[in-house]
């Protein structure tokens, strides 16, 4: 069974401990799920490339399971700056507000179905908030990234993202991970996971 890729959730420097975030999608993540306590796991990492750390005014977007690295990086600084947590439904806003509660940081919440917070999805969110963002940090599904990455560009908006992409071995040598850039295709765990916007290439 090959390795599963997740990134860093929390993680305290004075015990050593890392929190992940992890979505049961199939058997891997199932199993992991019932990892009990005490039991010995293979960990490699951290991996690749993270996000540049946030000035004061950036937006961080959020889609479902792709909270757990920009609640990692909403740790990272304590200027003001705003998440914008977004998903389908409310049973996916997994994240619970007291794993965010870092000075500075507000936090907006949207649903498509309108269950939780306002209705809307995150590109809805972002056009009505992008106006005076210093930057954009972001990571969900391509087909959001997509949208974001136009809101950016049209607002001018410099913007970075976190891939999710299925990875093998994990450090650059089997090319399952790789994605189309305006630089060719690269590996999204070692040339990544965080990219600029403006590189990422999503309608191959």
């Amino acid at each position: 069974m090959l390795p599963r890729p997740f990134s860093i959730y929390r993680a305290d420097s004075v015990t050593g401990e890392l929190d992940l975030l992890i979505e049961i999608k199939g058997k891997g993540t199932g199993l992991l799920a019932k990892t009990g306590t005490g039991a010995a796991l293979e960990l490699l990492g951290p991996l690749g490339k993270g996000f540049p750390v946030p000035p004061a005014g950036s937006l961080l977007v959020a889609g479902g399971a792709g909270i757990a690295p920009l609640a990692f990086l909403a740790a990272s600084a304590d200027v003001p700056r705003t998440l914008l947590y977004c998903a389908q439904t409310a049973s996916r806003l997994v994240c619970p507000h007291a794993d965010l509660d870092f000075p500075g940081l507000s936090i907006i919440e949207a649903t498509d179905d309108g269950s939780r917070g306002e209705m809307g999805t995150a590109a809805d969110l972002l056009l009505n908030r992008i106006e005076g963002a210093e930057a954009v940090f972001a990571c969900g599904p391509r087909p959001m990234l997509a949208a974001v990455k136009e809101i950016c560009l049209q607002a001018g908006i410099k913007a970075w993202f976190s891939l999710e992409e299925r990875m093998a071995c994990g450090i650059g040598a089997c090319l399952g991970c790789a994605v189309a850039t305006t630089g060719g295709y690269k590996r999204v765990c070692r040339d990544g996971p965080v990219f600029s916007a403006e590189e990422v290439i999503f309608d191959e």
